[in-house]
């Protein structure tokens, strides 16, 4: 009789790793948060650019449609963006906290993409004028959906990347790739319709290209996202399931109060007065000025915003996002209301007034600008982070909603037929409000400046386990089981020990 033979335990599979490839590992992990921050900051360009290029494309509607093209369908074009924008904020904010950033993070490129790509080639049954600009609604309504999810996902995923960047710099950092990429989006808006009004290009080649030159930013970002994972503080700290928002709400509701609160506050002052600084400065100019002339003033107009949120972003970390934010809102309203009491003179100056215009628009990005950004993406832990942030920056949606929806019928009701006297008012009005905010900013908004992110999360877990949840929910179990499997198949690798330990903890941190 034949013995069946003893089975052999299966030999470890070895893995060969050289020296060159741990150093290679050792590098991608090392530049893998930076290139983070860099391609948030080209993603969130899209929404200043798509924000922006509607001034200038407000001025070549009207230009050709005249007064076919009406105010209420200059406001409905604008308020489609901002609607959009808050749905983004709101369903990526708590998409990007329960799914994760990543898929976040493409599905809203790819919302970008279409959306500017639809408002380019928008067209009204028939030849319609009316159907156009309801087209067009449609379409930017859509794109908003898109811009506003990369507020949540492309601004926590840049928070939680700065630290491993350089130490202690995370407000610039953060400040950097986010508001000043929004700003230079706002920048780009004003070039790319001069130089389609310098190369004598119609107005609808103008509105046209414009709109569909707001495709790029997306596409350049694209590949990396597809190519990126979540990054390590997310996998360690986030809350897929069982959320508990009564204890969430009972302890945040302060801290998302004021960044909510400013937000909307600051939003209601900028968006409107940059939306509308081109029919502004189409009025100071006068019906002999022309539309290059006009783009020519509102690309210095928007120069102004970068070294606002530049200044803010280096003052973030020097003199704290509290004193920061209140001295921008302070400082805007305060030269605000003298440009509102000296309004008719400043414009007879009109280089003057576009400087102190622009001054002014600056202020509001040095302080408020740069910090509801900031804030709203560090003071809250990371299993929260998205959610909150959406939440925070789509009340202030509603600030720049309510802003424009109310800007030109303030001016008309305010100036009793005189435009010029109802502008200045509404500067007046308008400053007024952003002194209102560097008091609300002062009381409400807690100073992060010296904390770690992982700080919050530490104090959220505690939190947690005090009122009895279990705080096993927290965090993804992937990497361990990775390990696992690996350790079930037998794969060991032929290093030492230590290197060993070293490369598997930096393997375990890739966010690419």
């Amino acid at each position: 009789m034949s013995h069946p033979k003893d089975k052999k335990a299966p030999s470890p599979n070895v893995v060969q790793i050289t020296e060159d490839e741990i150093e290679r590992e050792r590098e991608r992990i090392r530049l893998s948060p930076l290139f983070t921050i860099i391609f948030s900051g080209f993603a969130l360009m899209s929404d200043g650019y798509q924000v922006g290029v509607l001034s200038l494309i407000n001025v070549c509607f009207s230009k050709i449609y005249g007064d076919a093209y009406t105010s209420e369908m200059s406001t409905r074009l604008g308020n489609a963006l901002f609607v959009g924008i808050v749905l983004g904020q709101i369903g990526f904010g708590f998409f990007c906290d329960r799914v994760g950033r990543k898929v976040g993070l493409l599905v809203t490129t790819f919302l970008v993409i279409i959306g500017a790509a639809l408002c380019a080639g928008a067209y009204g049954a028939g030849g319609s004028t009316e159907g156009l600009f309801w087209a067009l609604t449609i379409y930017r309504g859509i794109l908003g959906v898109g811009v506003g999810g990369e507020y949540p996902c492309s601004s926590t995923n840049a928070s939680e990347s700065a630290d491993s960047v350089i130490q202690g710099r995370r407000g610039m950092l953060v400040s950097l790739a986010t508001n000043t990429m929004i700003d230079f989006g706002f920048v780009v808006a004003a070039i790319v319709p001069l130089v389609l009004a310098a190369a004598r290009c119609s107005y609808e080649v103008i509105w046209r290209v414009s709109f569909g030159f707001g495709v790029l930013p997306p596409l350049s970002v694209l590949y990396f996202r597809l190519k990126m994972t979540n990054s390590e503080i997310f996998q360690r700290n986030n809350l897929k399931k069982n959320v508990p928002y009564l204890l969430i709400i009972r302890r945040y509701w302060k801290y998302l109060l004021g960044t909510a609160g400013s937000w909307f506050i600051y939003d209601f002052i900028a968006y409107p007065f940059g939306i509308f600084s081109g029919t502004i400065l189409d009025t100071a100019i006068g019906t002999n000025g022309t539309f290059v002339q006009t783009a020519e003033w509102m690309c210095l107009l928007n120069f102004f915003y970068l070294p606002g949120c530049i200044a803010g972003a280096f003052s973030a970390d020097r003199i704290g996002r509290k004193k920061t934010i209140t001295l921008g809102f302070f400082l805007q309203g305060v030269l605000g209301i003298l440009m509102g009491i000296f309004y008719r003179d400043l414009t007879g100056i009109f280089p003057l007034f576009v400087v102190l215009y622009g001054v002014f628009l600056g202020l509001g990005e040095y302080g408020p600008g740069d910090m509801v950004i900031l804030t709203s993406a560090e003071i809250y832990p990371t299993a929260i982070r998205g959610t909150a942030y959406g939440w925070s920056a789509a009340i202030g949606k509603l600030g720049a909603i309510c802003g424009t929806s109310a800007f030109k019928p303030a001016i008309a009701s305010l100036g009793h037929g005189d435009v010029m006297l109802g502008q200045s008012r509404v500067f007046i009005l308008g400053s007024g409000l952003s002194l209102f905010g560097a008091i609300f900013a002062w009381l409400l908004i807690p100073d992060y400046t010296k904390q770690d992110l992982s700080y919050e999360d530490e104090a959220f877990k505690k939190y947690l386990e005090d009122n009895g949840y279990d705080v096993s929910y927290l965090g993804d179990a992937s990497t361990t089981a990775s390990q696992e499997s690996l350790q079930e198949q037998g794969v060991v690798a032929t290093i030492s020990g230590a290197e060993k330990q070293e490369v598997e903890s930096d393997i375990d941190t890739t966010h690419l």
